[in-house]
């Protein structure tokens, strides 16, 4: 027996697309190692962009436990797989096998393994077909393909925008809407105040009526590295009743690659940490997040883990946007159109990516948002952030 859900995706897969989300939910029989037949459930997620994908593979034994899994398909598509974690993945043509790591070879009745991808693609990606596990087939086909939304959606959404169509670059209800065109001088005022959380050095912040994303004036910091030149610009809007998710969006332009050290450009007053902050910078090249009170990082800094970030590119404006759930300890991130697959914690712990971010159960409660530069070590950097945005409903780009 086989049954499928599909969630409509943002957009069809064609080389335009920004984003996908898909699920495909199967039932098979999957046998277990030297036991009777076992009933399992696969969950295929991709998320896709022009030229590109991850995809995120959960299986849950319903039957009897086993001791090591493998599981088959084939694209009917032009997707070819680039890399994974978690699993061992290789591609011959169209046919792609996936086996257990080891270490999560054994799955308990109820429980699951779960492994993810990357790959490429060109003209097109329907979903996989001909899923197997331990050699049994899920079924002759893949499906029909996902149908596509026949209209434009108006509406912002109120679901994460990786599963909806693509939320409105308006402010609308948000608590913090600004695009510093209220700042009439060269030092912030009004809402934004300047601060430095724990010392201040040589780091600056001032409005900048040269460089703008829209509008005439952003913000610039002019950060300095070593630990005693924070330099940052705080709102005073009280964040505490945002949520249950706090959906965060801010166009950042910098002039220095992120560099190997530790730094931080937003910084969050947390209540579930006792004020200490949940941080958003980057280590090792690529963007992060980082919890003060246990230093613990998202994606794990391991080669894998860096991996599945992405750099900040410079000499650019940048949409930065993501999604706090401050009922649960869920974490979502966007460059862009694009969700960083790194940069996703899901309450279920996956080696490299959240696993030790998941340690703490307790959900953030940002109280505060503040924009600046906070460096470790090394990291000289001139960042300019503009049209920032601080709601309880996703705001687009």
């Amino acid at each position: 027996m086989r049954t499928r859900v599909l969630r409509l995706p943002r957009r069809p897969w064609t080389a335009a697309v920004a984003a996908v989300a898909l699920v495909v939910s199967v039932l098979v029989a999957m046998p277990a190692s030297g036991a009777a037949a076992a009933a399992c459930r696969v969950d295929y997620s991709v998320d896709a962009w022009a030229g590109g994908y991850t995809a995120r593979v959960r299986i849950t034994n319903l039957g009897p436990a086993v001791s090591d899994w493998r599981l088959t398909w084939t694209y009917t598509g032009d997707q070819q797989v680039t890399s994974a974690w978690n699993a061992t993945v290789a591609q011959t043509g169209a046919s792609v096998v996936a086996d257990d790591a080891g270490w999560n070879g054994a799955v308990s009745t109820g429980g699951t393994a779960e492994f993810g991808l990357q790959g490429t693609w060109r003209s097109t990606g329907p979903e996989p077909d001909d899923f197997a596990l331990n050699g049994t087939s899920c079924g002759d086909d893949g499906g029909t393909p996902p149908a596509t939304p026949t209209t434009s959606p108006t509406t912002p959404p109120t679901t994460p925008p990786t599963t909806t169509p693509p939320p409105s670059a308006e402010c609308g209800d948000a608590v913090i809407c600004s695009g510093f065109e209220d700042q009439a001088g060269p030092a912030p005022s009004g809402d934004w105040r300047f601060t430095a959380p724990d010392c201040q050095g040589t780091g600056t912040a001032a409005v900048d009526s040269a460089v703008s994303h829209g509008g005439g004036r952003s913000l610039r910091v002019d950060g300095r590295a070593g630990y005693c030149n924070h330099a940052f610009v705080a709102h005073t809007a009280d964040l505490s009743s945002v949520g249950p998710v706090m959906y965060v969006r801010m166009w950042v332009r910098h002039t220095t690659a992120l560099p190997t050290s530790h730094v931080t450009f937003v910084s969050m007053p947390d209540s579930a940490q006792g004020g200490r902050a949940l941080r958003v910078g980057g280590q090792n090249g690529a963007l992060q997040w980082n919890r003060e009170s246990d230093d613990a990082t998202l994606p794990a800094q391991s080669p894998a883990g860096v991996a599945l970030s992405r750099p900040l590119p410079t000499d650019g404006w940048q949409c930065l946007r993501f999604a706090i759930d401050t009922s649960a300890a869920g974490l979502d991130t966007w460059l862009g159109d694009e969700q960083v697959p790194g940069l996703h914690a899901d309450g279920v712990p996956t080696q490299d990516v959240d696993q030790q971010w998941l340690t703490r159960g307790t959900a953030p409660r940002p109280t505060a948002l503040r924009l600046g530069w906070e460096s470790y070590a090394t990291g000289d950097d001139t960042v300019w952030f503009d049209d920032v945005a601080v709601g309880s409903a996703p705001i687009g780009c």
